[in-house]
């Protein structure tokens, strides 16, 4: 078969033999060409779009990139933060330390305790088993990530801990002593004056005859102040027969002591004194000869020798 091809500005024709295999190939080209046209159009218009597509992710990637980069430095600038603080804590928690540390050495001279007793210059001893299972592996696992001035916080925390505890039972004890110190029965019932009669048997001052003395008496100037030889609570104040102005203070643990033939009085029933007082006013009221404080102690409610208070040494 021949094709016969008639170009419009050419004078002469071309004519393609299909039985001749040159020409066969060249028509096969020919057909052949738009599909290669296309396929190539295709590939290029794909790598364009793919290029494209690499382009806009490699753009996401560089945003993320970014936006990564600055939560590090936010990170960054919060832990450097957060550094200087438990960095200023664990300096003010060394001061208060040092402060506690300093404190509680002039409470234990002032008090004059025990040596050892209360050692703030060291660390208070502790202990206990090694508990070694694996009942406590979040624990432990926490333990581990500790930072290091977390881990020194704690220290600081436990340390200042253990010293205020150490302030607090001190404090009890010092409370404990000075109560006893303040209730302990011990001294002279008044500021100014002198022992004018015994405890125990005498003559009677009205009658002449042998009697038995409560208590003890010391004489002086109207008006001298009648002071408690120890704190305690007014059970009584006002007259009592025999006694005329008579103060009667309870001290506790079994002890009270009377002040009698007073002037005036400074003190009421239920009133708390304390050590050294004044309660009253030296006078002469009731069955007495002269300006004096009759003076006893009461064990029980047995009347002691006020002489073993009067001269016994302080606690």
């Amino acid at each position: 078969m021949k094709l016969i091809f008639l170009p419009r500005r050419v004078s002469q024709s071309l004519t393609l033999d299909t039985s001749k295999s040159t020409h066969q190939f060249m028509l096969m080209g020919f057909l052949l060409l738009p599909f290669v046209l296309g396929g190539l159009s295709f590939w290029i218009y794909s790598s364009s779009l793919k290029q494209a597509s690499e382009t806009q992710l490699m753009d996401q990637w560089q945003q993320e990139l970014a936006r990564q980069a600055a939560n590090v430095e936010q990170t960054q600038q919060r832990v450097g933060d957060e550094l200087s603080a438990m960095t200023a804590k664990v300096a003010e928690l060394q001061a208060r330390l040092m402060r506690l540390d300093a404190l509680g050495e002039q409470v234990t001279q002032v008090a004059q305790l025990d040596n050892g007793e209360f050692d703030f210059s060291r660390r208070p001893a502790v202990g206990g088993p090694e508990l070694v299972s694996d009942t406590y592996p979040v624990a432990l696992s926490v333990l581990d990530k500790h930072s290091s001035l977390q881990l020194m916080l704690g220290q600081l925390v436990t340390h200042i801990d253990n010293r205020e505890q150490q302030l607090a039972m001190l404090d009890k004890q010092l409370a404990a002593r000075d109560t006893r110190m303040q209730t302990f029965v011990a001294g002279k019932p008044v500021t100014k004056g002198w022992m004018s009669s015994s405890f125990g048997r005498r003559t009677d001052p009205f009658s002449g005859k042998q009697s038995w003395h409560e208590g003890v008496d010391f004489a002086g100037n109207a008006g001298v102040e009648v002071i408690a030889v120890a704190s305690g609570v007014v059970t009584h104040s006002g007259r009592k027969s025999g006694y005329g102005n008579i103060v009667e203070l309870n001290h506790g643990n079994g002890y009270v002591t009377r002040y009698a033939h007073n002037d005036t009085h400074q003190v009421s029933i239920g009133d708390i004194v304390e050590k050294g007082q004044v309660i009253a006013t030296m006078g002469s009221s009731g069955r007495s000869t002269g300006p004096h404080v009759h003076f006893e102690v009461l064990k029980n409610g047995q009347p002691m020798n006020p002489e073993r208070y009067i001269y016994r040494a302080s606690l």
